[in-house]
């Protein structure tokens, strides 16, 4: 908007507060930090899940070579139960205790991050207004009436912004403070359960060492030794390592089939040795899929052109005309000639006036991340291509 532009130019003050840029950094860094902590305990809850799902099978397998006349059957799929028990416990106490705790922490910041965006627009507001009535007090002629008017709005915009300057003054700190507390009692929470899962877990592993030993002792004399057997093209002993193939080729290496398919069944039968060639001596041929290409937003090659898909919401396109730098966090950096996709607020209360809502066209075709990549920009900026 033009106060905006007014303010680069040195025609209007820009009010600055170093101490509420500095809750603003540490904002940042806390919804940085929580957003990397959620995703690294969801990873970590997929591998327990994983794990538990190993774990279940391998205990299926024991019980299906388990011959019905052996000693301690019953018992080993009682441990199995247990076992399959205490995984599904571990998992649901840890998304209990931990990742909606989680949840519950990062859904205060969404919030306060759009008050705080709302809070820069109306200090704009705010420093142009205040400039205004300072430019009709210092006017050769002075117009009583606008002077009046543009103190009306003064007052109106100083009480908008600072009402909402207090609250935020009062919240930030609070909330940088909280951090440490949260991260003790989240790290707390998962240490102990996965203490104590440990432990459970010892006792049914011992339970079920014991019931194999028993089957070990009424089975004595069939006890199977596994010895290591050594391979055809295994290096003798002597040898420090395995001697390069003749003539300096490499080692044949499997053919790699990118696209899948099944390796075709008359290419070899099974022990029968075909002749090399020199072409197989050389490196592994590579089958790679070919994609069509896309041209200007569509795909070619296939039976129509495809538009790429468009952002939710989507209404029209708007291309910079003047290059703007982002004054807040929730803002898009324009450079003349970009292309914004324009759609609409999620809460149209919070849409002020000239502002409108977008992604760069760049950005959504690389990222398709509404989320990281859309802001709001200033109309006046911009003339609408579509």
């Amino acid at each position: 908007m033009m106060r905006k532009v007014l303010q680069k130019l040195g025609k209007a003050d820009e009010t600055k507060d170093e101490q509420f840029e500095q809750c603003v950094q540490n904002f940042n860094k806390q919804l940085n930090e929580g957003t990397r902590l959620q995703k690294d305990l969801r990873t970590y809850l997929a591998s327990v899940k994983a794990m538990h799902e190993a774990s279940k099978k391998l205990n299926e397998c024991l019980q299906e070579v388990y011959e019905p006349d052996w000693p301690g059957r019953d018992e080993a799929s009682k441990i199995a139960e247990n076992n399959d028990l205490l995984w599904m416990d571990y998992h649901q106490k840890l998304v209990d205790q931990a990742l909606l705790t989680m949840d519950t922490y990062l859904g205060q910041f969404p919030d306060i991050k759009s008050r705080i965006a709302k809070r820069g627009r109306k200090l704009v507001d705010y420093d142009s207004a205040r400039h205004h009535y300072a430019s009709l007090q210092t006017a050769k002629k002075k117009d009583d009436t606008k002077i009046a008017k543009a103190e009306e709005e003064l007052v109106k915009a100083q009480k908008v912004f600072e009402e909402m300057n207090v609250d935020l003054q009062e919240e930030l700190p609070s909330l940088w403070n909280s951090r440490v507390g949260f991260y003790v009692n989240t790290f707390q929470s998962i240490a102990g359960l996965e203490e104590n899962f440990h432990k459970e877990m010892s006792k049914l592993n011992q339970n079920l060492s014991d019931v194999l030993v028993g089957l070990e002792k009424q089975h004595g004399s069939n006890t199977f030794a596994v010895k290591a057997q050594p391979s055809d093209n295994a290096p003798a002993k002597g040898d420090k390592s395995p001697s390069p193939p003749p003539n300096g080729s490499p080692a044949a290496t499997p053919e790699i089939r990118v696209n899948h398919e099944p390796e075709p069944a008359s290419v070899a039968s099974p022990g029968a040795a075909l002749p090399k060639s020199p072409s197989q001596s050389s490196l592994p041929a590579v089958v790679a899929e070919t994609f069509p290409a896309a041209v200007n937003g569509t795909v070619e090659g296939g039976s129509g052109a495809v538009r790429l898909d468009l952002p939710p919401g989507f209404m029209f396109k708007v291309q910079a005309q003047h290059d703007y730098t982002a004054t807040d966090t929730d803002e898009l950096q324009l450079k003349a000639g970009d292309v914004v996709l324009v759609i609409p607020f999620q809460n149209p209360e919070e849409q002020d006036e000239g502002w409108l809502m977008g992604v760069k066209e760049s950005d959504w075709n690389q990222h398709k991340e509404l989320e990281k990549c859309q802001g709001v920009f200033p109309e006046n900026f911009t003339e609408r291509v579509q």
